[in-house]
């Protein structure tokens, strides 16, 4: 009852401690109050609200909210943090499993700065596991997913539980008859024989005093893949039946814990999800429900005993990212009935989700449920653009097709639980028939829900479609882990993941997933430092696809991370693993130049050599890896691969420049653009070159010639060097082949190929081709982080007051508070607002030619600004 008064006082404290906050956006390890982390020494992150100049904090550590809310604490006190720091790493003393710290911050006076806030570890030993892993006697080629329950009896009042679960495989749990969470498609992909990833839930609520049941069921997930396709996810070597370890952690109120856990006084028994693949869809027979399966009073004679299993990996760790969720329900926008036993359902975007029907009908009636992206002249749906990797042993797994089989008891309803799809059509066909409306079938779209913190808006309304189609392709692909697509194949193609980190990254708050996935890497590099094209991998993507214009993932990722966030430590995770990658490189490699490769990937025309943009990606790696050196205090590794990156510098150029006419190679627009953006070019060449890219651009009519690798690099190469108006003039186009092309022909998401016609590499939500995302904070807003002053703490702002384009606004919610960056032009003035956030400055860089007249309406003699400390801003700017 203290406890309990202590939690209350410290409430109604609280809220008025908040009044008084001037610092909000408490974050512990990137998350909101996590429950279950087991980072031992986890960060801090926090944005100041004053518009004055921010003060120096001290972090306050206690197990006791009460405590810190009177100004005491025993657990740790950090150093002053001078207060152009907004990231700080516990110091203190060793925190434990289970515990619960809240924490908050303080100014010099030991005045309060902060509400409180706080975060619960996890399992930090191995030790504190107390369940089995169990699983069903089955092999892993059987097709039903099992069940399992425990009834237990809690027989003293209940204070807290924590429910920590880790599987392998995909699962739900279910306490009380109640689904615990929302999320989906738990845990995420690792590779699972070297990393096994587990969830933490408070399930206070879900249990009471007295009898309780638990109960869990397994999906196969990529653990135990058996559908069949050309990347051999079933020949995994860890394939196996799906498994489970459960602790269900209850503390009551005399203080005693008790446990109950995973173990062989569990029961199983199959369930009505009679098939479930990731890859494919799901099938499920409602006549084999089991009502009550998961209540206390069940009797479960009938169900089977479990068995031991041996756990995936040894390493089990916390899943601390945002979780894949439901984010969108999105209701049918028209239905076309062919008859009362065929419907195609249309929801009017295409998104990567599940779709949901509502349904009466009777017992034993087959309904299929086929999605798609396109449909046929006659109405029906199209698969043949996403279906063509796929090698099916027999017509039981078809693709994208969830199987349906209706109990006859009154409306039902079938949503998918271990599977997602990339699709815009639901075409239903039935055995027997049935009644549907529009309202009969929705969409879901799931993804990884990560905060969404930048937002365009412009006047031109196709360039709005692009940014908004972009951003449902960026998030379609983001599954714990990025993908290519979210239909044909799931895979985490590195180069895809790279060219849209930056686009995710000002879009949304990603670094958690990003941070699982560079650990995906580590555990995927082999000794000598190669890394397969798809991370994770089953063991495809080591011999094909791989070259450092795919894998720079290891590099450029944890860079950008740093650039965002101002956090080193992806960056310091990773650079032993980037020493191996380049080493690996330069052996293969002893004249400076790579041939190792795919090259610009689905170019228009053009073939731009592989030994070009590889040698490139090469340079960038190198270039990173000399810059992480220093950052991280390697003088003799900075030294060594500075000199590396100017060996191929000087050997790219010799090869491939011509000095005197300041053309690369044929002089195409990747093979120009490549070299200007990724800093090839000598200094005294760079606006020739600039020169040279812009015309071939206008000799191309001013569209693009590129594919993968080129996207990356050509609108960025032309607005950084003087030519803004020629990128945007190419990236607004509406004929082919352009994004515009895409969105006035009907795109809602990015394509694979600029024809949309064309007849291979033609998924229709794909991200590889989203530069374009990131390019408009940079290329028109001009929002850049700067080197010097990484994760915002010094803002370049560069923007571009291009022809063409009458007002353009961006929002960027950095580590730092928002970001605006936003002109209208009228005739030769233009009118410039900018927001720069609390404890940070910005450096504002005007195109060539323009002159600052008045900032705030205060008339100022100098032709440009320089240096802006924290405010809002408007300037007036003549050309």
């Amino acid at each position: 009852m203290k406890r309990i008064l202590s939690l209350i006082s410290a409430g109604i404290l609280l809220s008025s401690i908040s009044l008084l906050a001037q610092t909000q956006k408490l974050r512990c390890e990137y998350l909101e109050n996590p429950l279950g982390i087991d980072q031992t020494a986890p960060r801090f992150t926090w944005e100041f609200t004053t518009k004055q100049n921010p003060v120096s904090v001290k972090i306050c550590v206690d197990t006791d909210s009460l405590a810190l809310v009177k100004g005491r604490n025993n657990t740790w006190t950090s150093r002053q943090i001078t207060s152009s720091q907004q990231l700080a790493i516990y110091t203190g003393k060793p925190l434990h499993s289970f515990q619960k710290y809240y924490w908050k911050l303080i100014d010099k006076n030991n005045q309060t700065l902060s509400a409180i806030a706080s975060f619960e570890m996890g399992l930090l030993n191995p030790s504190d596991w107390k369940g089995a892993w169990i699983s069903d006697s089955q092999g892993k080629e059987e097709k039903n997913a099992p069940y399992f329950r425990k009834a237990f009896e809690a027989k003293k009042e209940i204070v807290s539980a924590r429910a920590y679960i880790a599987v392998g495989g995909l699962y739900e749990l279910s306490i009380n008859g109640q689904r615990v969470g929302n999320h989906r498609l738990d845990p995420m992909y690792t590779r699972f024989d070297r990393r096994t990833l587990y969830v933490t839930y408070d399930v206070t609520k879900h249990l009471q005093h007295g009898k309780n049941a638990i109960g869990v069921l397994l999906g196969n997930g990529w653990y135990n893949h058996q559908s069949t396709a050309v990347w051999f996810f079933d020949k995994a070597p860890w394939r196996n039946r799906p498994t489970f370890c459960l602790d269900v952690r209850i503390t009551y109120k005399d203080g005693s814990v008790e446990t109950i856990s995973s173990g062989k006084d569990w029961k199983t028994s199959e369930s009505p999800v009679t098939f479930n693949s990731i890859y494919t869809a799901e099938h499920y027979d409602a006549r084999l429900e089991k009502t009550g399966w998961n209540l206390p009073n069940y009797d479960d004679k009938t169900w089977k005993d479990v068995i031991y299993r041996a756990a995936p990996s040894t390493h089990i760790v916390a899943q601390a990212l945002h979780p894949i969720r439901h984010t969108n329900e999105i209701l049918s926008k028209t239905l076309k009935t062919f008859s009362k036993q065929n419907y195609v359902f249309d929801l009017g975007e295409n998104i990567s989700g599940v779709s949901s029907i509502t349904v009466k009908g009777n017992a034993g009636t087959v309904i299929r449920l086929k999605h798609a992206e396109r449909i046929l002249p006659d109405g029906h749906v199209d698969q043949s653009n996403i279906d063509v990797h796929y090698r099916p042993t027999d017509d039981k797994d078809p693709f994208q097709t969830d199987i349906f089989i209706l109990s006859g008891k009154g409306e039902e309803t079938f949503t998918p639980k271990f599977n997602y799809k990339g699709f815009q059509y639901i075409e239903i066909n039935s055995s027997e028939p049935i009644e549907l409306t529009q309202n009969s079938v929705k969409g879901y779209f799931m993804h990884s829900d990560v905060p969404a913190i930048g937002k365009i808006t412009s006047s031109n309304p196709t360039l709005n479609k692009i940014w908004a189609a972009t951003n449902r392709s960026y998030l379609s692909n983001l599954f714990g882990y990025p993908t290519d697509c979210p239909q044909r194949e799931k895979n985490g193609w590195t180069g895809d993941a790279h060219i849209a980190s930056e686009t995710g990254l000002y879009n949304f708050d990603g670094i958690t997933i990003y941070e699982k996935w560079l650990a995906d890497h580590r555990d995927e590099q082999q000794p000598n430092g190669v890394l397969p094209s798809i991370i994770p991998t089953g063991g495809w993507g080591y011999e094909w696809g791989n070259g450092p214009d795919w894998t720079s993932t290891i590099a450029i990722i944890p860079w950008n991370i740093y650039l965002f966030y101002g956090d080193s430590k992806l960056l310091k995770d990773s650079y032993e693993p980037i020493k191996r990658y380049v080493d690996h490189i330069t052996d293969i490699s002893p004249n400076g130049l790579c041939t190792w490769g795919l090259g610009d990937w689905v170019p228009v025309k053009s073939k731009t050599p592989v030994e070009l943009t590889s040698t490139a990606y090469y340079f960038v790696d190198v270039t990173i890896l000399a810059k992480a050196a220093k950052l991280l205090g390697n003088q003799e590794d900075y030294i060594k691969y500075s000199a590396l990156a100017e060996k191929i510098k000087k050997a790219f150029n010799q090869k491939y420049l011509n000095e005197q006419t300041g053309i690369y190679g044929a002089g195409v627009q990747t093979e120009l653009s490549v070299p200007l953006y990724w800093g090839l070019v000598p200094e005294g060449l760079k606006s020739k070159v600039a020169k040279n890219l812009a015309d071939r651009v206008a000799q191309d009519n001013y569209h693009l010639d590129v594919g993968l690798l080129g996207t990356k690099a050509i609108l960025n190469a032309l607005s950084e060097n003087g030519y803004a108006s020629v990128a945007y003039k190419v990236a607004s186009q509406e004929s082919y082949p352009s994004w515009g092309w895409w969105i006035v022909n009907g795109a809602t998401s990015l394509y694979e190929n600029w024809p949309i016609d064309a007849k291979s590499d033609i998924s229709m939500n794909h991200i590889m081709f989203g530069e374009i995302g990131a390019w408009l904070y940079k290329g028109l807003a001009g929002i850049f982080p700067d080197e010097q002053g990484a994760g915002f703490k010094s803002i370049i702002l560069k923007p571009n007051f291009v022809e063409g384009l009458a007002t353009f606004s961006a929002d960027f919610e950095s580590p730092r508070g928002l970001i605006h960056s936003e002109w209208e032009q009228k005739g030769n003035t233009v009118i410039y607002k900018i927001v720069v956030p609390p404890n940070a400055s910005a450096k504002v860089q005007l195109p060539e030619g323009y002159k600052v007249k008045s900032i705030n309406q205060k008339a100022i003699s100098t032709p440009q600004v320089g240096l802006l400390s924290a405010g809002e801003y408007t300037l007036l700017i003549e050309k």
